[in-house]
């Protein structure tokens, strides 16, 4: 990037770093991440520690080629060519080089806050302000403690403005985000109780977020927030905006629909205006009066205001994975274009292991602020890096550039109909297809010719909550604690490379399954780490060995055929996994047949035992912790027996996802992470907000009928409505995954935000719904579950438990899979 180059003794020099300097590098490029390696000349690695010890990942950054690190102690590993910078806090020294990188430029710094809404207001103020400005802006929603020192990092001389969002979870976090972000002007979004667990109250929260504008000279905010603060609010100028009070500078007395946007007047320095916005849900109004205030605080007119906000478009802040035409994958992020924005999306589609070839749609990018031929020689270096195998450009500057692009496969088409018009020139195949583009192209378009058609009853699955219920459960771990995922039974219903791609991308250390058949579809999606087979087949050992995965041997009749198998066809030392009976009683070995398991074990050549477990029966029951502590001390002595047997050391494990969370005494050298990775755990209060689920069902009304009191509903005529009112036919039964148990008025889903029960039996392909009352159409959206209508609600309906909600919901059921 331009003007953000520094040599490596002067970065030594900024955050106060010792160790010896073998060369004098420029670095341009700051890294805390070794699995986003895009060009090793130039990058600095941050060896940061917390979910994982960035130390752990210093070679495998070497071997990328990074030769210049920050380090809170160099690597036992003598690595002679490298520069190693040691410092107290390798976090303290990432944000020291930003403050001082921040100090270097004298520009307007927009910084937003708030529980809600950053993001949007962000990208909305970059549309509103990009045709006057050259914007420096936080990339996707980077606004953590390592998101703002990358984001500010990015700001170089062509820049005229800078808009960062701020974050934090918890006290104290906010001064050094605002050391780091200088603001000049200050922007707070919607209160909310977003990330209040980390706070002793709400108004502590709100005092550490005001933090942010304590040296801004302009302060934007809702007056209807900040009224008991006002204290907090400091001596800068302010700006303010309200629905219900006529003191707020801007004060929006009138709002109404206008067909499919929002019109708001009001009054503003003793004269009436308005705007129209191209949204309707409440949200996004919010959203878009904090916009319009800002500009106004900034001096534009609110002529030139209004004709902007009218023009504004939605914020596709995910990228959705979804099943193509042609055994394809397609990753859809239409709606954005800029190289900070490609370069994530670049690292998500490398993640995609289940296709060989991968392939990028890619626009024309707007707005940069570089010329064209330093933008898509970046843009090449950038695609070259990441190994697409085959380019498809759309736009001028991108076909007068194509020079630039070395790839295997390249087309290049002037527009997006051109495009359409030659799309079976492209001969898309079993790839896996990024489509990236600015909005003016309307890649929607592609995205719909290349998707597979399937049924519009849709389970989505947001990967961003799977990581961090997966970060939740890592710290809870002790140190050098491995953990196993379940992905049986299609990954409890949610899917199968998909999630497994990103585990493994993660560094989990196994991947378990029930049945061998499950492990071979891993295989062949391009999963390469160890999987485990649980309940592993005779029938099916010839697949097993092939496809390299370790069986579970539970018993001396299984134990004894896989033996011959391995005698056989020569196998030694083969992979293979004990499984322990202390209680449960479904699997494995029972403790009084150690002895016997002992002998098979002494001296076998044919089978390399990598680990022991054993399952919990009621970790999550704190009546039953006796038998608990029961299980663990059998557990406990079987191990050692078997280990001083076999004469080395094995992995132990025995803890499920209940068991991480209340028994950090049965962690032993692995635990395992079953339903908690999709955000259930009777073990973690659903209050406490520290899972998130991640999987949402959703449908569509075919139609809505008007139905006098008296007359029936459905097979059998069960329903029977009780006066005069009105019912919806939704697309979703009981084949998929909908059970009949949920029929007459047992069940219930969302509509519109109110809750409607069903009425009648639930049939194969739809069901009804009691909608008297609530203003519904033809075409809206149902909720089955999601994060507010949770999943936990309609096992209790039914008297069933969460699992087999979520492992009935039926594979015609289109998954979508979101990654923010």
């Amino acid at each position: 990037m331009v003007n953000n180059q520094y040599t490596i003794s002067g970065v030594k020099e900024i955050i106060g770093a010792q160790g010896d300097l073998v060369h004098d590098d420029i670095i341009s490029t700051l890294l805390t991440d070794s699995r986003r390696i895009t060009l090793a000349g130039g990058v600095l690695f941050f060896a940061l520690s917390g979910r994982r010890n960035g130390h752990e990942f210093i070679a495998e950054a070497y071997a990328a080629g990074v030769r210049n690190f920050v380090v809170k102690q160099a690597p036992e590993i003598k690595l002679t060519d490298a520069n190693f910078l040691v410092v107290i806090d390798v976090l303290s020294a990432l944000q020291a080089l930003a403050k001082y990188h921040r100090e270097r430029f004298n520009i307007e710094v927009i910084a937003i806050t708030g529980s809600n809404g950053k993001t949007i207001v962000k990208e909305w103020l970059y549309q509103l302000l990009a045709a006057d400005k050259n914007i420096v802006r936080s990339p996707k929603s980077y606004n953590s403690q390592i998101g703002v020192p990358l984001s500010v990092w990015q700001m170089n001389d062509s820049n005229d403005l800078g808009i960062f969002e701020a974050g934090i979870s918890q006290p104290g976090e906010m001064d050094r985000l605002e050391a780091i972000i200088k603001p000049t002007i200050g922007v707070l979004t919607h209160l909310g109780t977003a990330h209040d667990e980390g706070f002793g109250d709400a108004a502590q929260k709100i005092y550490e977020k005001l933090k942010l504008f304590k040296n801004c000279k302009l302060l934007i905010y809702n007056y209807d927030q900040l009224m008991d603060y006002k204290d907090a609010i400091g001596s800068q100028q302010s700006f303010t905006w309200s629905r219900n009070f006529k003191q707020a500078d801007l004060h929006v007395f009138s709002e109404t629909v206008i067909k499919n946007s929002y019109c708001l007047r009001a009054n503003y320095k003793g004269k009436g205006i308005e705007c129209l916005i191209p949204f309707l849900d409440q949200a996004s109004v919010e959203n878009a009066i904090t916009c319009w205030a800002t500009l106004l605080a900034s001096g534009y007119s609110a002529a030139e205001i209004g004709n902007r906000l009218e023009h504004l478009h939605p914020v596709s802040m995910r990228l959705e994975l979804k099943t193509g035409i042609n055994d394809c994958s397609v990753i859809d992020d239409t709606y954005n274009s800029d190289i900070h924005s490609l370069e994530i999306a670049l690292n998500f589609l490398n993640q995609q292991n289940q296709h060989k070839k991968k392939t990028l749609i890619l626009s024309d990018i707007f707005q940069s602020g570089l010329p064209d031929d330093v933008l898509y020689s970046q843009v090449a270096d950038l695609i070259r890096s990441k190994k697409v195998d085959k380019l498809i450009g759309v736009g001028e500057a991108l076909q007068s550039h194509q020079e630039y692009f070395d790839i295997p496969e390249k087309f290049f088409f002037a527009d997006t109909a051109e495009l359409l018009n030659n799309l079976l020139t492209a001969g898309f195949k079993s790839e896996t297809i990024l489509i990236k583009g600015s909005r003016s192209f309307e890649f929607e378009r592609v995205s719909r010719a290349l998707v597979q058609k399937t049924h519009e009853t849709v389970m989505e699955i947001n990967l961003n909550a799977m990581l961090n219920n997966l970060h939740y459960y890592r710290s809870k771990l002790k140190p050098g604690v491995k953990l196993m995922a379940m992905v049986k039974a299609f990954s409890y219903g949610s899917g199968t490379f998909e999630l497994a791609n990103m585990l493994q991308y993660n560094k989990v250390d196994f991947l378990a399954v029930a049945y061998t058949d499950e492990g071979i579809s891993l295989r062949q999606a391009g999963i390469s780490m160890p999987i485990v087979v649980l309940n592993a087949e005779q029938s099916a050992f010839d697949k097993l060995a092939e496809y390299k995965l370790e069986p579970v041997l539970f018993s001396f009749g299984l134990f004894d055929e896989f033996i011959k198998y391995a005698q056989q066809n020569e196998l030694t030392n083969y992979p293979v996994h004990l499984k322990i009976d202390t209680g449960m009683h479904r699997l494995g070995f029972e403790t009084a047949e150690i002895d016997g398991l002992c002998e098979l074990l002494a001296d076998n050549k044919y089978v390399k035992i990598i680990s022991m477990f054993s399952h919990l029966a009621a970790s999550e029951a704190p009546e039953h912790d006796e038998f608990t502590q029961l299980q663990i001390n059998r557990f406990k002595t079987a191990a050692a027996q078997i280990e001083s047997r076999l004469g080395y050391q094995t992995i132990k494990h025995l803890s499920n996802t209940s068991g991480i969370s209340r028994w950090p005494s049965a962690q032993f050298d692995m635990v395992r992470l079953g339903i908690g990775l999709y955000g259930i755990d009777a073990a973690v209060p659903a209050s406490d907000g520290a899972l998130q689920p991640i999987t949402s069902l959703k449908t569509s009304i075919s139609q809505v009928k008007t139905i006098a009191a008296g007359d029936t509903v459905g097979y059998g005529r069960k329903g029977v409505m009780q006066k005069d009112g009105k019912i919806a036919t939704v697309r979703i039964g009981y084949a998929d995954g909908y059970l009949r148990a949920f029929g007459n008025g047992v069940g219930n889903m969302l509509v519109n935000g109110i809750v409607v029960p069903t009425i009648g039996n639930v049939s194969m392909d739809m069901c009804m719904l009691d909608v008297s009352g609530v203003d519904v159409k033809e075409g809206d959206e149902v909720i089955v579950f999601n994060h507010q209508h949770r999943i936990e609600q309609l096992a209790a309906q039914i008297g069933t438990i969460p699992y087999e909600i979520l492992t009935n919901i039926s594979q015609r059921v289109k998954r979508v899979y979101f990654y923010e």
